[in-house]
């Protein structure tokens, strides 16, 4: 697999020793660009890091030293490796959070926003695939580690930090609160069920984003709005990609 585009080198965070004779509130300042400065060169480093040698063969040790920052202030910024690489794929995920957001705020159907934001996960799962094998395999460690729900106090928890599950159970629940999906199961339970299953996908089959979308989306409305499906008859495939711009709205 080709690297991805974010293969470069990252900046480093050394010579940001602070002069001893600063006044306070510019010592405070030139404080605050070097922390965000370290946090910057961390990211990046985690990025190709998580990227190119996965979870399991990344170290916070090795982190630190690509950076330039001493392991002290990497345990400092980032506790848990965790924490880490969820911070690193948070503002990967967060433009497909928002739009969702902006579709409903422009008049479109519940159900046709949640298949385009499935698609849009499907999409960011394999354009991202290594970092996203990455924050998965986080996310199941994590999970098994704390044994329960992820809980919103807790900063450590990948799944707190870049909560891929949530638009997908906002707009279930949306659209079971306004009679567009059945009112069971919880919004919880099939919408995180999906997701996890979407993301276990992105590192075990080698297929496309639509074809991935179109299985998660045959169980989401077979299960809750299941006259789309009906409606295409018995071998129908409503969300199987069609390549073409003129298929039929069947979400509405």
């Amino acid at each position: 697999m080709a690297d991805p585009p974010f293969f470069s080198a990252p900046p480093t965070a050394k010579g940001d020793d602070l002069p001893d004779d600063l006044p306070a509130d510019a010592r405070a300042r030139a404080g605050r660009t070097k922390r965000g400065r370290t946090r910057r060169a961390l990211l990046s480093a985690a990025r190709v890091a998580f990227a190119s040698t996965g979870w399991s063969g990344t170290r916070l040790e090795d982190i630190a030293r690509q950076a330039g920052v001493s392991v002290a202030s990497t345990y400092n910024h980032f506790p848990t490796k965790h924490g880490l690489v969820a911070n690193v794929f948070a503002p990967v995920l967060a433009p497909r959070l928002d739009r969702p957001k902006e579709l409903l705020d422009a008049g479109h159907p519940v159900p046709e926003v949640l298949e385009r934001h499935v698609r849009d996960l499907a999409e960011l799962i394999r354009a991202e695939s290594p970092l996203t094998v990455a924050f998965t395999s986080a996310v199941a460690e994590y999970t098994a580690k704390i044994g329960g729900p992820p809980d919103p106090s807790d900063h450590d928890d990948p799944r707190v930090i870049a909560p891929v599950a949530a638009m997908v159970i906002e707009l279930v629940a949306r659209g079971q609160a306004n009679g567009d999906f059945r009112p069971y199961p919880p919004a919880h339970d099939i919408a995180g069920q999906a997701v996890n299953l979407l993301l276990l996908r992105g590192f075990t089959r080698t297929e496309t984003p639509a074809a991935g979308a179109e299985v998660i989306l045959t169980m989401l409305f077979g299960t809750l709005k299941p006259e789309t499906l009906l409606d295409t008859g018995f071998t129908g495939r409503p969300f199987a990609a069609s390549g073409s711009d003129d298929a039929p709205d069947h979400t509405r």
